[in-house]
């Protein structure tokens, strides 16, 4: 009976240890959002938002661009549909993030692999696939941890919540702080994100391709969403483009 219980708790001794590494490796990123979470509240707390409807659109809908625009086009009464419309065109690139992450998922019930992508973002994202991609190299099976990849967008989910909402209550404290570098924690974010997907000056090529396609979108059309897929769909038809080229 002794060795039943032992054989038994061993998984979720595992999947603890697992869920555990993920929280250690999402830190340094949990602590690069807070300032960019104030700043989202503080935003919403000038356009009259409270501390239980800014975390009620942050836990819904987590997705960090999306929130800045509706917040930027929140009014009273808010324009819902526009709303919706910039928040479908922004978060449209979870559409290819979460196909190149559907494979990874092959392996759990639907059940599982659907809450698994209703958290995902793209912190969560990029460090669940380079976890994976190691574990393959590693020879371990499954190569995609859950219980990692539940640690890493867990600590996300919440400390967004959490953090938004506080910027809500500190906003009108605080006033404006953008005076003092905050909007260059989510860049940041991003940048650390690239470097631990770096695979070689070949690699970056579609990200040059992208980054050049979304500004060039931005500035010539200004207030407007449009660089977000313009960005997404250049990167991809670039990567098309080259492993087309390459020799099979």
């Amino acid at each position: 009976m002794r060795r039943t219980l032992l054989l038994s708790a061993s998984p979720t001794r595992a999947a603890g240890a697992e869920f555990t590494r993920g929280c250690v490796a999402v830190l340094p990123m949990l602590i690069g959002i807070i300032p960019f979470a104030l700043l989202l509240g503080a935003q919403a707390a000038a356009k009259g938002m409270s501390a239980v409807e800014l975390p009620l659109l942050t836990g819904l809908n987590f997705a960090g661009g999306s929130e800045f625009a509706a917040i930027a086009l929140w009014t009273s009464p808010p324009h819902i549909f526009a709303i919706m419309m910039v928040t479908l065109l922004v978060n449209s690139r979870h559409l290819l993030m979460g196909a190149a992450m559907a494979p990874a998922l092959s392996h759990l019930p639907l059940r599982k692999a659907i809450p698994a992508l209703l958290v995902m973002c793209d912190e969560s994202w990029a460090l669940g696939m380079a976890d994976a991609a190691r574990r393959r190299q590693a020879g371990l099976s499954p190569g995609f941890s859950m219980a990692y990849y539940a640690g890493v967008a867990g600590s996300l989910w919440v400390m967004w919540v959490v953090f938004t909402g506080l910027g809500v209550l500190t906003g009108p404290v605080l006033g404006d702080i953008t005076r003092w570098g905050f909007d260059m924690a989510f860049p940041a974010v991003f940048l650390v994100l690239l470097r631990g997907m770096w695979k070689g000056a070949r690699t970056a090529f579609a990200w040059l391709v992208s980054l050049i396609a979304a500004a060039t979108t931005w500035h010539y059309f200004p207030g407007s969403a449009y660089y977000v897929p313009v960005g997404a769909g250049a990167g991809i038809l670039t990567i098309l483009i080259m492993s087309a080229r390459s020799p099979s």
